[in-house]
């Protein structure tokens, strides 16, 4: 059943039992007949192996020496050699930032913590970074990497990111973002666009940019200042079994790749302040000039905790996302706000295309299950419009939420072409909101114990 909505829907989706073609809905089998190949390509790296512990280069375990020295030392030996892996073992280690080098490995042992310290002097000098989709020369993300080939933080240990309502997290409101911002929409060089010392724009947790085979598994990583796991314009890339304790904090979304191509997310736990897959692709003025897209992102038999959504797209979605697939995931929190969202606005433009999911479970969240909005930030006009559509859901079961669904395109740019199927919605409490949406296909969609379609 193709329903076309115009206006504000204040009452809930109920359109009788009448079914679909199977044609309507033939479109996402043939997508996912794309997950096989794409899986192939995604490879971790592999390392040499030779072992590199950092106590060999003078750190201490201790929690009050300062190793950053010595992490830089064993990161130099190692990459000298050809590579292998720098080593962490059990003990709380105090540093600044960590560069890595083509072919190393981080390995945090479990029983190891690397605490990052508060002072922002220990992430100089500036680096190339992304900020909320603008490039620019910032404090160095806390593990950073640019341009590198085989690189990888593994083990059982913990990143501790240390931020808090007094380190970083008091950053949040600065000024500097609209400085930022103002700096990409006049075209000054990236190089010109310097702030770091004297400025409060938080850098990540994890950022590895431009770079290739990057793999990020085991550890648990905490209280970042922001994003906490950042690859940019990255090819070949596995988040695998990473548990993200960021529940506090402003921006501290879980994993954000952004630019990047052939990504897999899977069996990770997410507890964060913000949402908790972001799949992004630059913003505004430095997105179109940058203009490379999110494509071929996989999000495999995760947990959703707390965040402002599970599988997330935008905001920034300038350079395009494109082929996002997610299954066999659960999400369920009081404090979870969206299962599936997709954000944008005209200034964002861009797309977001082809975006599938299918058998998630949602135990609770606290606002919508779905949204889709092209309002975001209240812009419902500008001279960007995103275009977005082709989003399939099916197999959803959902058991409490406000709503079902919340659709919001802009006028005269709707979203096109959703499509849900054999998906329950249990308790929602709220009629379901729809605007501007051409092409919503329901097939055997239960909300309150109603077929919808």
């Amino acid at each position: 059943m193709d329903i076309s909505r115009r206006g504000l829907l204040a009452v809930p989706l109920v359109i009788g039992a009448a079914s679909s073609s199977s044609g309507e809905f033939g479109e996402e089998e043939s997508a996912w007949s794309r997950v096989p190949e794409i899986r192939r390509r995604i490879r971790p790296p592999r390392f040499p192996g030779r072992v590199f512990p950092v106590t060999d280069f003078g750190a201490a375990g201790d929690g009050t020496t300062p190793c950053t020295e010595a992490f830089g030392k064993a990161v130099a030996a190692c990459a000298a050699a050809g590579g292998g892996r720098v080593l962490v073992p059990p003990g709380t280690y105090l540093t600044g930032a960590i560069h890595l080098a083509d072919n190393v490995e981080l390995h945090v042992q479990t029983g190891a913590t690397i605490a990052f310290s508060q002072d922002p002097a220990d992430y100089l000098p500036v680096v190339a970074t992304r900020y909320e989709g603008i490039e620019l020369m910032n404090y160095s993300p806390f593990v950073y990497a640019y341009g590198r080939t085989n690189v990888a933080i593994t083990g059982g240990g913990v990143l501790d990111g240390r931020a808090d309502t007094a380190h970083w997290w008091n950053w949040s409101e600065s000024t500097d973002k609209k400085l930022l911002a103002a700096l990409a929409d006049q075209g000054v060089p990236v190089a010109e666009r310097v702030f770091g010392a004297g400025h409060q724009l938080r850098p990540n947790l994890i950022q590895f940019y431009r770079c290739r085979n990057v793999l990020i598994e085991g550890v648990t990583v905490r209280d970042s200042p922001m994003w906490n796991i950042h690859p940019v314009l990255c090819t070949n890339v596995t988040v695998r079994e990473v548990t993200v304790d960021s529940p506090r904090g402003h921006n501290n979304d879980g994993c954000n790749p952004e630019s990047c191509v052939d990504v897999l997310i899977q069996r990770c736990v997410f507890d964060t302040g913000d949402d908790c897959v972001a799949i992004k692709a630059g913003k505004n003025a430095d997105g179109r000039r940058v203009n490379a897209p999110s494509l071929n992102i996989l999000v495999d038999s995760c947990q959703m905790r707390d965040g402002n959504g599970g599988v997330t797209a935008g905001s920034e979605t300038t350079g395009g996302v494109r082929w996002v697939f997610a299954w066999n995931c659960t999400m369920s929190s009081p404090n979870l706000e969206r299962a599936i969202r997709i954000k944008t606005n005209p200034d964002r433009g861009g797309y977001v295309r082809d975006f599938y999911v299918r058998d998630v479970t949602v135990g609770q969240a606290a606002d919508s299950v779905i949204e889709i909005a092209l309002d975001y930030e209240g812009k419902n006009s500008g001279p960007y419009f995103p275009d977005v559509r082709d989003i399939d859901v099916r197999n959803l079961r959902a058991q409490r939420a406000p709503r079902a669904f919340y659709l919001i395109g802009n006028p005269g740019n709707p979203i096109r072409n959703v499509r849900v199927s054999n998906s329950v919605f249990t308790e929602m409490a709220e009629a379901d909101i729809v605007r501007d949406v051409e092409g919503l296909r329901l097939r055997n969609v239960w909300i309150n114990g109603v077929r919808t379609g």
